[in-house]
């Protein structure tokens, strides 16, 4: 096992995700978009992923993040806490959001 995957994090229910110091949110006016900037990447959010990181404050569980979606969305949460939880996994194995 090496070091990298010795430290990975795994996402589930319980966890809060932030963006790390180092990664922000920025809408880019001349794009009419928003953008996630961090110092060797910029990733461009489409809406689904601009809103689970909008809630990505480090206050709120995925559970609790998944029954805000699926209201604004009128989606099942269960359904949606399973796309939660693999996008938190696939953005904080990128180093773009902390769990």
């Amino acid at each position: 096992m090496n070091r990298l995957a010795a430290s990975r994090s795994i996402a589930g229910s319980a966890s809060r995700p932030r963006l790390p110091r180092h990664v922000r949110l920025h809408y880019d006016a001349v794009r009419g978009a928003w953008a996630l900037l961090s110092p060797e990447k910029v990733l461009w959010p489409d809406e689904a992923s601009l809103s689970i990181l909008r809630l990505c404050d480090g206050s709120r569980s995925i559970a609790e993040m998944s029954s805000v979606l699926a209201g604004q969305y009128d989606a099942d949460a269960g359904e949606i806490e399973a796309d939660v939880i693999a996008f938190a996994q696939d953005w904080s194995d990128r180093m773009v959001l902390q769990l």
